[in-house]
């Protein structure tokens, strides 16, 4: 093996290597991160709304728990 593909096999190991480490999140992080704008939907009564129409035009249920055929009678 020559010099140069050495050093560049020992690059992408390290490289490798570095990126392999686990994030603990601690008890004084936590209320960092369950905040209302950290979370995926920060605007809950809107995506209730949103979902509402959605499966009310659709004609079929998903995550939420809405029931009901197309006409918009749930």
């Amino acid at each position: 093996m020559t010099q140069p593909s050495r050093v560049l096999s020992c690059c992408v190991l390290i490289a490798m290597i570095s990126g392999c480490t686990v994030v603990e999140v601690k008890p004084w992080q936590r209320n960092i991160l369950a905040k209302p704008v950290m979370a995926g939907n920060a605007d809950s009564a809107l995506a209730g709304i949103r979902d509402h129409v959605f499966f009310s035009k659709e004609g079929a249920t998903g995550t939420a728990s809405a029931g009901g055929g197309g006409c918009g009678c749930n």
